[in-house]
């Protein structure tokens, strides 16, 4: 009995359990066994890998990242690229309505400061508020729509009841609406926009959230015990993060261009640049009628290239997310 029971035991030794392989790979590579927090970095790294080489296999959505982070490069370096008294209309540098010419690439406004700086300084302000209003817009839908999609019966009639009441409401009319009654301020703006426009983030989060909630490992997390903050953050939440992210490049987009259309409509802040209050200052001056083309095309141009950029960005990121879409790269 006894030769029998040691012989035995090295046959059972010697066939490696599936925590012994990982360890011994884990070894063979460092040296030391990764903690699992190390190993959940390493998946993360891969995981960023791996969308990166799907993501650079889409032209598109790398030019409209090339023009991003130009953009982005511009704004940052605007006291340096354009000066910091560029804004000032005290002090200016040209005459009212110059044409373009060496000293002034894009010409000058109606105060004699130059276009291009005056681009230069709007670049911030227009990103500032498409990227925060974009930030407030998804996280009130992905809130909104988490919630309804995992709480049945009263909870999620309510919600999406006020939800399509936002939904069929006029965003630019609600938009206006606040931005009148409110501050002309950046904030303003950016509130107004956020608050306007997180209906359909809302609707596209829930239909997720109700898909992620029917899978097998939703129930075995129930009946082990997980709460609906548990189900909702460690669950639902990391599943529907892709089309978040995706979403949020699509709103940026839009966000900017509603920026820009208060700002000319005369409903943003009035003593700071952006691309909108640029076209509105060109508008009062007379720019349409007068034909001052240099005033009007650049802001005009600037804020649909950054639109664009963004919205091929985001194509780009869903396709990479969703392949199945089946976008055009």
């Amino acid at each position: 009995m006894t030769t029998e029971s040691t012989a035995a035991e090295p046959a059972a030794s010697s066939e490696p359990t599936d925590v012994d392989s990982t360890a011994a790979e884990n070894s063979a590579s460092t040296g030391t066994p990764k903690s699992p927090r190390a190993l959940a970095r390493a998946r993360k790294r891969q995981s960023l890998a791996r969308f990166w080489r799907a993501y650079r296999s889409h032209r598109s959505g790398l030019w409209g990242l090339a023009a991003l982070v130009l953009i982005a490069l511009i704004a940052l370096a605007a006291p340096l690229l354009a000066g910091a008294d560029a804004q000032s209309v005290t002090d200016t540098p040209g005459g009212p309505l110059e044409l373009p010419s060496g000293e002034f690439p894009l010409g000058t406004d109606q105060f004699g400061r130059s276009v291009l700086a005056l681009l230069v300084w709007g670049a911030r302000v227009s990103l500032t508020v498409g990227l925060l209003a974009a930030v407030l817009c998804v996280a009130i839908g992905t809130v909104v729509g988490i919630v309804a999609g995992h709480f049945r019966g009263w909870y999620s009639t309510v919600l999406m009841r006020v939800t399509d009441w936002f939904l069929v409401m006029p965003t630019l009319v609600l938009a206006i609406a606040l931005a009148t009654v409110m501050d002309r301020s950046i904030w303003t703006v950016i509130l107004a926009i956020g608050v306007t426009t997180w209906p359909t983030t809302a609707r596209l989060v829930r239909a997720q959230t109700l898909a992620v909630e029917s899978r097998p490992y939703i129930e075995r997390s129930r009946a082990l015990g997980g709460g609906h903050g548990h189900i909702m953050l460690r669950h639902v939440l990391p599943n529907v993060m892709p089309l978040v992210l995706a979403q949020t490049t699509l709103v940026i987009s839009s966000a900017i261009l509603t920026e820009a259309t208060l700002a000319f409509l005369g409903l943003g802040d009035p003593t700071i640049t952006s691309w909108g209050g640029m076209l509105q200052d060109a508008r009062e001056a007379g720019a349409v009628s007068a034909g001052d083309w240099w005033y009007l095309a650049p802001p005009g141009i600037a804020v649909a290239v950054v639109a664009l950029a963004f919205t091929l960005c985001g194509r780009a990121i869903e396709s990479v997310l969703n392949p199945r879409l089946g976008v055009s790269r």
